[in-house]
């Protein structure tokens, strides 16, 4: 009799094990209220105003499509984890992310270095990597459930030697760039069509992350040169102090750039020293398509700025998952499928369509600063 009860008892207690570890978690995506979505971003560090505008741009989505009653039903949920820009932070990140079931896809990493330290633990595990700014050549090639809705700098480093070289007559030109992942793809890729195009490369110039934010070497360097263009490869910080301290050395030259400039910020910092500077964009505010003013105001009403063009990637990265799930993806391989399939979605940053390589081939705006504004560049 005692044995009998003790068999009944065990079962009992394994019943109610197995309920719990349903109730925290170890169920299917499918089995669950929620539908979660991972975001890997750097929330704190150097790079932390970035992380803050995916994290926004994200819950934005995700709060317009749960006011709307969710997907399918199913409210959705944003896990966060601090990438730092780290790529050891961002494997860890993935390893978590990739452990927890009820995650469905993820977003992000912000730099092309945190991404690509977290693809290969995404693609192995089947988990949906997309990331809204990851524009190095080689991100997407790390498998199949690997995506991105940047344009790479296979495209935007030509778009942008066709502007500045082409379209604006600049032919002696000058390299400065941040020697990271990110940083040797994109002046490599403008270098090689600018090259194309007939201009001379006269001043080639790296800089380390940690070199401190000091250029007056490097541009007592180019100046000696005598270049008519000098092509940026830096975020919006090390821009705006890169253009003043030009101008402290009375340095007369165009300033060009990616989209990693554009920023109000750069604006603010960078002051008169930014004045006349080009560079090409997926978005700004002033683009008069209502699925952009409805973004902008949105945006603007609940966090009292206006966004960027990287809250503009995040908004629609969100929004493209969202719009798998609402194709029927009730688990990680369908959504990647689903995900796959979409066909001209209108996203802020524009027209979507994911080809073979699950990259994206977006029109590149083209802007140059004036009297303190981003304007579009006319001929």
């Amino acid at each position: 009799m005692l044995r009998f009860l003790s068999r009944k008892m065990a079962i009992l207690l394994i019943f109610l094990v197995s309920i719990f570890a349903v109730g925290c978690g170890g169920g299917s995506p499918s089995a669950s209220q929620e539908i979660s979505l991972g975001l890997t971003a750097p929330m704190t560090g150097d790079y932390a105003e970035y992380g803050t505008v995916f994290k926004n741009a994200a819950e934005l989505a995700i709060e317009k499509v749960n006011a709307k009653g969710g997907v399918n039903g199913k409210k959705l949920k944003l896990v966060v984890g601090d990438s730092k820009a780290d790529p050891k932070e961002a494997a860890n990140i993935a390893q978590k992310f990739v452990s927890d079931s009820n995650i469905t896809a993820v977003i992000g990493d912000f730099t092309s270095t945190a991404a690509l330290a977290g693809a290969p633990i995404y693609q192995k595990s089947g988990l949906v990597q997309l990331s809204p700014t990851s524009s190095h050549p080689d991100f997407t090639k790390q498998g199949n459930y690997i995506f991105r809705n940047i344009a790479s700098q296979a495209v935007e480093g030509p778009a942008l030697a066709e502007y500045v070289v082409k379209d604006l007559n600049k032919k002696k030109v000058a390299i400065v760039y941040i020697k990271n992942d990110w940083g040797i793809v994109a002046h490599e890729f403008f270098m090689k069509k600018a090259k194309e195009l007939g201009a001379e490369i006269v001043a080639l110039e790296p800089y380390l992350p940690e070199q401190g934010k000091d250029f007056s070497a490097i541009i007592t360097k180019i100046k000696e040169q005598k270049p008519d263009l000098i092509y940026l490869g830096m975020m919006y910080t090390d821009g705006a102090l890169f253009a003043q301290q030009v101008k402290k050395a009375d340095l007369n030259v165009t300033l060009a750039g990616t989209g990693a400039l554009y920023s109000s910020e750069l604006l603010k910092l960078g002051g008169a020293a930014v004045e006349g500077l080009y560079l090409t964009v997926s978005f700004y505010p002033e683009d008069t398509r209502p699925e952009v003013q409805d973004f902008v105001k949105s945006y603007q009403e609940k966090y009292g700025k206006l966004p960027t063009q990287f809250a503009a990637q995040a908004y629609d990265a969100t929004n493209l998952i969202i719009e798998a799930l609402k194709k029927g993806a009730t688990d990680r391989k369908s959504l990647r499928d689903n995900l796959a399939g979409i066909k001209d979605f209108p996203g802020v940053t524009g027209i979507t369509t994911f080809d073979e390589n699950r990259d994206v081939n977006k029109t590149l705006s083209r802007l140059i600063i004036k009297d303190g504004k981003y304007i579009p560049f006319r001929q």
